[in-house]
């Protein structure tokens, strides 16, 4: 069947692909928190897809409603919150760690 971790990285895909576009250049999101709920089986080779809809911004946070659907009903659903970031400075941040 389709795996729930799949199922969150679709819906974490759909998130990010929801407000990319309306990012300044050289910033992106990161997840910070996800709370979903996989609800039906999918059986494999059965079409998966994953929505995102913006429903809070404040500040640097955007939470998101996200839901995910095989080819007969919904399959999952939550909320998920994603934080808009600086990429190079990320990027610089985790590689720090490494050199500790």
């Amino acid at each position: 069947v389709f795996s729930t971790p799949r199922m969150i990285a679709l819906m974490e895909q759909a998130a990010v692909n929801a407000v990319q576009s309306f990012l300044l250049p050289g910033r992106t999101t990161v997840g910070t928190r996800l709370d979903v709920t996989h609800d039906a089986a999918t059986p494999v080779g059965m079409k998966v897809t994953a929505e995102a809809e913006v429903t809070a911004i404040e500040g640097r946070r955007i939470t998101f409603t996200v839901s995910a659907y095989d080819n007969e009903e919904q399959i999952g659903a939550g909320t998920h919150e994603r934080a808009i970031i600086w990429t190079s400075k990320f990027l610089d941040r985790v590689q720090s760690k490494l050199e500790k």
